[in-house]
């Protein structure tokens, strides 16, 4: 199993992973990380994560998970891991993600 890798952020997006959007559907409206990114993003709640009903598997592929300030994505990543996925969080959230991609 991957261990955690601590990036400080903002970090590059990595290519050929998929996005977990782990906000809520009103933040996620407000702002499509679809507008800033072209890698394949899916919405997934943190309490689908932590019950394992994520519907992700190994052949999703890397994952990198991402949350509003950084938080969450920390243990979402965690519980991905703990089911056997390739996952990280992504420091720093949407507000780093905004200064990495120079929307901010």
């Amino acid at each position: 199993m991957p261990e955690a890798v601590a990036y400080s952020a903002p970090m590059p997006l990595p290519e050929g992973v998929t996005v977990i959007d782990l906000r809520p559907p009103e933040l996620r409206f407000a702002q499509p990380l679809e507008k800033l990114t072209a890698l394949p993003v899916l919405a997934v709640s943190l309490q689908q994560i932590e019950d394992g009903a994520h519907g992700l598997n190994p052949q999703t592929g890397p994952l990198l998970v991402i949350c509003e300030r950084g938080v969450r994505s920390g243990l979402a990543a965690k519980y991905l891991r703990a089911d056997g996925l390739d996952a990280v969080a992504y420091p720093g959230g949407v507000p780093a993600l905004l200064r990495e991609v120079g929307s901010g």
